[in-house]
């Protein structure tokens, strides 16, 4: 038998993006955690507690992919357990809207590292052109730049509205083991998906500091100037270079996690598969 829990935690999920004043408010979750007793399932929710404080004031993207890989381990661990597979027993709605859930996260994630590698290619691009002082060169690498940020913010969105379609379990016809562990299983995918449109939103930043200082290149150019501007010129290219660096470190750091998130995403999904599978027969 599950064991009872005695108390729960309430705290709300808001993935807003403080360094983008032109960003728009994401929507906003507030659900209660319930703390029980099973090792497993305390993990799980110190997780998804971990993970919402990182979306509530982002650090690095890097550091948001650690925590989503951290929180689909316990997602996984989770899943082991009889009360987990009883709550998505074959037909569960929960099990459907989380397997769908979880579609939907892969396709961004796996979008998210087509991008990055973009990216990486475009700043490279980028940056031989401002060496060379090749101004055509470097507004089409700029294009490619802001083509890139969109795709970043949809994915973003993409993410967000995933989490919004996620129900609330219902206890009309389950025990109260199944619906906790329901509940559980929904708001882990819930964080998860805040936390990944967090990092796509992240990555976005990096790169518009870049291809906003890199846009103004052009200006500076076009303009006749005295020998001071001329300086001043020669330093604003340098902090345009290491802008663009900073953008090569940080798809640097994205694609090797973004890799090990991508595919836990798949491995948790093809668990709940094995469960549906299994219940069914």
């Amino acid at each position: 038998m599950a064991p009872s829990f005695g108390r729960s935690i309430s705290f709300p999920l808001s993935p807003a993006r403080a360094s983008r004043p032109r960003a728009a408010a994401y929507h906003v979750r507030s659900v209660s955690l319930p703390c029980r007793s099973h090792p497993l399932l305390a993990h799980l929710c110190t997780h998804i507690a971990a993970v919402r404080t990182w979306v509530s004031a982002p650090t690095t993207p890097s550091t948001g992919l650690a925590h989503l890989d951290a929180l689909h381990a316990a997602l996984a661990e989770l899943l082991l357990l009889p009360e987990a597979r009883s709550a998505l027993h074959y037909g569960s709605s929960t099990a459907a809207s989380l397997l769908e859930g979880f579609l939907v996260l892969a396709d961004a994630h796996g979008a998210f590292q087509e991008t990055v590698v973009e990216i990486r290619a475009h700043a490279s691009e980028a940056q031989a052109a401002l060496r060379r002082s090749d101004d055509s060169r470097l507004a089409s690498a700029v294009r490619s730049l802001r083509r890139a940020e969109k795709d970043l913010a949809r994915l973003a969105v993409v993410s967000v509205r995933a989490a919004a379609k996620l129900p609330t379990p219902s206890a009309a016809s389950s025990s109260a083991a199944e619906v906790e562990v329901s509940g559980a299983l929904i708001e882990a995918v819930a964080a998860a998906a805040f936390a990944s449109a967090a990092v796509f939103s992240a990555v976005e930043a990096v790169c518009d500091s870049a291809t906003a200082a890199l846009a103004s290149k052009k200006t500076v150019t076009s303009s006749l100037m005295s020998l001071v501007k001329s300086g001043k010129a020669a330093a604003s290219d340098e902090d345009r270079l290491e802008r663009l660096e900073s953008v090569e470190a940080c798809v640097a750091e994205m694609e090797s996690g973004s890799d090990r998130v991508f595919r836990s995403i798949l491995h948790t999904r093809v668990a709940l598969l094995n469960i549906q599978t299994q219940t069914c027969c």
